[in-house]
């Protein structure tokens, strides 16, 4: 059973940058498609960023193009998520996913979920 597991949130000033990352157990994390999706209180999951199975291919969604960048690290079972020029919209819970398909932005395709990180975007 592959299990995720997000770190790297935190509390950063607007205009700051963050790196996430999402590393797994339990499974070969490049024989998935990852994602990143966010949800902020009272809002919707978003989906933000993924990178297809057993490729570098990534897809974004438009908003977050040019500020968000997905990476896979394979040599830590990881995949990261830079983020740059942070506004307080993007406070969120940011979690991680997996499928062993295609990438998606629809939420319940993704079977394996982190338990999230918080991203606090505040002066």
């Amino acid at each position: 059973q592959l299990q995720l597991v997000e770190s790297g949130g935190g509390l950063v000033q607007p205009g700051g940058s963050l790196r996430l990352s999402c590393a797994a157990s339990g499974g070969i994390l490049d024989d998935y498609a990852v994602a990143w999706f966010r949800q902020a209180p009272g809002q919707d999951r978003e989906g933000l960023a993924c990178v297809s199975r057993n490729s570098d291919r990534t897809h974004y969604a438009d908003s977050m193009e040019g500020r968000f960048t997905i990476s896979r690290d394979n040599a830590k079972n990881a995949v990261h998520l830079q983020m740059e020029r942070l506004v307080s919209e993007d406070t969120a819970v940011y979690y991680c996913a997996a499928e062993g398909r295609g990438c998606s932005w629809y939420g319940p395709d993704f079977a394996s979920w982190g338990q999230g990180t918080q991203v606090t975007v505040s002066s």
